[in-house]
């Protein structure tokens, strides 16, 4: 019990920017940013497929319980795989937006390393230094997720499952949300839980 409630008021201290948020149900802000590999990366050119949106930052206790456990390489593997899922298969782009020289920040050539250390499935990840993407989603937690759809409409945001702690053990019976929001989607279906609050470590802008 000690240990959920430190993590939950880790949580509520990390929401502290006051910037406006991108609104679920609505179409999801533009951007353009560099990524690892120094390619420019933008929302439009993904347009006809889901995009999913993970806010990252691999000295985040919350981060580090989601990649040691591997629950989040797992979730980037299945949704992105080609084989299964064909023209159905997701984008995901897992977002740094710590400024130079705070926690989670890298260059591209770190950023690299780190991810192939990490074992990362996601499609890339982009370098956004000055956090302009971050403040235009709201992006508060690390992580925080926000999910895309093919026509641009933001359809989820908020935390990646219902355990808000830093404890492994929690994953395996955690429901979580972007997982069901995706299945929901490839289904045609409606995501029924469309919002959640976000827990984490505050986003280092």
């Amino acid at each position: 019990m000690k240990k959920i409630f430190i993590a939950l008021m880790i949580g509520t201290f990390a929401v502290a920017p006051a910037f406006a948020a991108a609104v679920v149900g609505k179409p999801a802000p533009a951007f353009s940013e560099k990524d690892m590999a120094g390619k420019t990366i933008d929302l439009s050119q993904y347009k006809g497929k889901t995009v999913v949106l993970e806010w990252l930052n691999h000295g985040c206790p919350f981060v580090v319980k989601h990649y040691n456990s591997k629950n989040m390489q797992a979730l980037q593997k299945k949704y992105t795989d080609q084989k299964t899922y064909a023209d159905k298969a997701v984008v995901w782009l897992s977002v740094i937006s710590s400024k130079k020289g705070a926690q989670g920040y890298g260059t591209p050539e770190e950023t690299m390393k780190q991810a192939k250390e990490k074992g990362s499935f996601a499609t890339t990840i982009l370098i956004d230094e000055d956090g302009s993407m971050g403040k235009a989603y709201g992006a508060k937690t690390t992580p925080h997720m926000f999910v895309i759809d093919a026509s641009g409409v933001l359809t989820y945001a908020g935390a990646i499952d219902d355990k808000a702690t830093t404890e492994l053990g929690d994953v395996p019976t955690a429901k979580n949300f972007v997982a069901a929001a995706l299945d929901e989607m490839l289904a045609g279906k409606p995501v029924s839980i469309a919002s959640s609050k976000a827990y984490g470590c505050g986003v280092k802008y």
